[in-house]
């Protein structure tokens, strides 16, 4: 596996990332053991995980693996908050101090560490001030819990507000951004791909196989199969185009979809990691053969007549143009 600096910090992470959301849900204890074992084998150091995922299950699980044979020491760790973590506490969610200075004492428990490597604000608030989240985070950084701050989710003049506010107050920055990033959705590149390249964010896709629509899973005519997040009937003719001509692109290259769609976004501008979610050691082992794809101009030319930069492939496909519409 290579390795890519965090953003303008210099810190070397892994170009994959492991996202553990299934940890606790989908991915029982001694099969999450396993994944952790091969991703750190093949070369991994980087995890991602979230306070609100299975509401601190995933976080205990993660802790629980990285707490074996010292693994915690030679792992980037990552989590997040934000989300609702009770049905009672008006205040057990959001951006605002009260919140994540007593949800990151909560994580470092969950996960058995004394820091956390990247801590993130999973969802903008538009009701807290960013200052407001910026001043709690910079405490957190000051006081040794958190290594550094990123965000996920947030549009570009979001962040770029962000990056204001810390200059104006002498605050820690933000220094990465999760935002929704494959080759069906590309719509980041309008925005926030420049802004990420101009201001040294990196660039942490999340859901890089569009909920396993780009895993070469779904068949035309099949149904689903056994556990499945889409609907194949459900999909549109214009994503159906997308996905056979993928699939044909990864046949003429000798790999799978998958691999082909990870490595695609390891080779475009300012992508750190891709988050994989895989919750087996087979499924690893697929996102893991990324590595091992080159991306060449010619792939890139061919992704792009199917999907153009910048564009959603609903939206491209629903709208009054197509291939040989003039930009």
């Amino acid at each position: 596996m290579k390795y890519n600096s965090l953003g303008r910090t210099g810190a070397q992470v892994s170009n994959l990332c492991l996202g553990v959301m299934t940890f606790g849900w989908k991915t029982e204890e001694d099969e999450a053991f396993k994944v952790v074992d091969r991703f750190m084998e093949a070369g991994g150091n980087f995890i991602d995980t979230a306070n609100v995922y299975g509401r601190g299950k995933s976080e205990i699980m993660t802790g629980k693996a990285l707490s074996r044979d010292g693994k915690r020491d030679k792992i980037f760790l990552a989590t997040k908050a934000h989300g609702k973590m009770s049905d009672e506490d008006p205040n057990d969610w959001g951006n605002h101090r009260f919140n994540l200075i007593r949800a990151c004492e909560a994580s470092l428990k969950r996960l058995g560490t004394d820091h956390i490597d990247l801590y993130q604000i999973h969802r903008p608030q538009s009701a807290v001030p960013i200052d407001e989240t910026l001043r709690a985070l910079d405490d957190l950084v000051r006081s040794g819990k958190v290594r550094y701050i990123g965000t996920s989710t947030y549009a570009a003049w979001q962040v770029l507000e962000s990056l204001w506010v810390s200059k104006e107050y002498g605050l820690n920055r933000f220094v990465t951004e999760q935002p929704p990033y494959n080759i069906l959705d590309r719509r980041i590149e309008r925005e926030l791909v420049p802004l990420s390249q101009s201001y040294g964010i990196g660039i942490l896709p999340w859901s890089p196989l569009a909920g396993g629509k780009l895993t070469g899973k779904y068949k035309h005519g099949q149904p689903a199969p056994d556990n499945s997040r889409e609907d194949p009937a459900k999909f549109s003719e214009g994503t159906w185009k997308a996905l056979d001509g993928l699939d044909a692109l990864s046949r003429e290259k000798g790999v799978t979809p998958t691999a082909f769609a990870l490595a695609w976004l390891n080779a475009m501008p300012g992508v750190t990691s891709p988050i994989i979610g895989p919750n087996s050691v087979a499924q690893l082992e697929d996102n893991l053969a990324a590595s091992d794809v080159e991306i060449t101009e010619d792939d890139k030319k061919r992704v792009d007549e199917l999907v153009p930069p910048g564009t959603h492939v609903e939206d491209y496909y629903k709208a009054d143009f197509g291939p040989n519409a003039r930009w």
